[in-house]
């Protein structure tokens, strides 16, 4: 017994080591193999219990059968007169339990257990590895190209290999067999093949897991990256903020001399990449987003759509080659941006004109400033003066405000 024990736990360990499957599933595995196998042999198994004990390892198996007046399924009843050879205490209505060796199994039927207890394992393996990537997903994790063909590009990543399929990678690169990379897992599931790990060397959300690694204050939150557009290999947008009035934004992205934000664009094979100042003001947001070209006016609209004047040389370079960067601003900046050159612009065909935000809270603050000062009490002397005072300041109705250019 002691040999058998021993035999049992050393398979068990082996089977954990290759394939990573617990000890309690193996033997989950191997109990329902052997049912299958009973099955296989006597045609069904709703009565058929599998044990395993520890102490020996060793596994019986028992089939249990009724006591009853007359037997119509032998496989699932005994009759009480056969009963009793057993025992005189038998009554109609309790249960037997008859040990079945499983050496007189036939070979097929031991087949049957097998195949069982290989699938169980299977399913059982694919599971962990499933669990054990999914906690990778929205993550950037490296691994080295193993194989490629037409539709994907096969990254392994230790126990499993993951798809960069044609979607998801750099137009311009070119990937050799055993090259180290580093990619974005955008989606970890299980498909008829088993799991699958799908990662991405485009995906906007990569650069911030990139500049997370490089620059401590993006990882502590010192610096927060609000938001990221890209077209991967080309250029990307990025527009960030700091959350302490000592830490330059801009600056800590970068790095000294650029050495934050230079291994990033070697990594992703010379990508340009605009660091932009992250405004509360959706006028002043647009005006940043569109750099390198400068903006004369920004025009904010009801509907959150924005109209960008420049200057006629600056047209070109606002909507950038085949309209880049304008598509990246307005991706970046979550509006619709329109470009107009000043020599077309006629403020009278804009129609009504959402005032910007920072001058909305500019009047309201000024009418606020007013109502405390009429609510207080004032001398006669000062009730005049500021009479006076309010009726040389020209101050504009909210409602009727049109915002002037910038």
């Amino acid at each position: 017994m002691a040999k058998a024990k021993e035999n049992i736990v050393a398979l068990f360990s082996q089977i954990e080591g290759m394939k990573g499957v617990r000890p309690d599933l193996i033997i989950e595995a191997l109990k329902e193999g052997i049912v299958a196998a009973y099955k296989k042999q006597y045609g069904q198994a709703q009565n058929v219990e599998v044990t395993y004990d520890e102490n020996t390892g060793e596994f019986s198996v028992f089939s249990v059968r009724e006591v009853v007046d007359e037997v119509f399924d032998s496989r699932l009843e005994i009759s009480l007169e056969d009963a009793r050879r057993f025992s005189e205490l038998y009554e109609v209505g309790d249960k037997i339990r008859f040990q079945e060796d499983i050496r007189d199994f036939a070979r097929s039927s031991i087949g049957v257990a097998k195949q069982n207890v290989l699938r169980k394992l299977k399913e059982e393996e694919q599971k962990d590895i499933l669990n054990e990537y999914k906690s990778y997903e929205g993550e950037m994790i490296s691994g080295i190209v193993d194989r490629l063909d037409e539709r994907a590009i096969y990254i392994k990543l230790g126990r499993l290999d993951a798809m960069l399929l044609r979607k998801d990678q750099i137009f311009k690169e070119h990937y050799r067999i055993g090259e180290r990379i580093s990619v974005f897992v955008t989606e970890v599931k299980m498909t008829q093949k088993g799991p699958r790990v799908f990662v991405s060397r485009t995906a906007p959300d990569m650069l911030k897991r990139m500049f997370e690694k490089e620059v401590p204050e993006v990882f502590d939150g010192t610096v927060e990256i609000m938001s990221i557009a890209r077209e991967a290999g080309d250029r990307a947008k990025i527009v960030v903020r700091s959350h302490n009035e000592k830490v330059d934004a801009i600056g800590t992205m970068v790095g000294r001399k650029g050495s934050n934000i230079q291994p990033i664009i070697n990594d992703l094979h010379g990508e340009n990449m605009d660091i932009i100042e992250w405004s509360a003001d959706r006028g002043t947001l647009v005006r940043n987003v569109l750099k390198p070209a400068q903006v004369n006016a920004v025009y904010v609209f009801d509907d959150g759509s924005a109209l960008a004047v420049v200057p006629d040389n600056q047209l070109t370079l606002a909507i950038g080659k085949k309209g880049q960067n304008v598509r990246l601003a307005a991706q970046v900046a979550h509006c619709k941006i329109d470009i107009k050159k000043e020599s077309d612009f006629d403020e009278s065909e804009i129609g009504e004109i959402a005032p910007q935000e920072s001058e909305i809270e500019e009047i309201e603050n000024l009418e606020n400033e007013l109502e405390i000062v009429d609510a207080e009490e004032i001398s006669p002397e000062e009730q005049v003066g500021l009479e006076e005072l309010l009726d040389n300041m020209e101050l504009p109705d909210k409602e009727d405000y049109e915002g002037d250019e910038e």
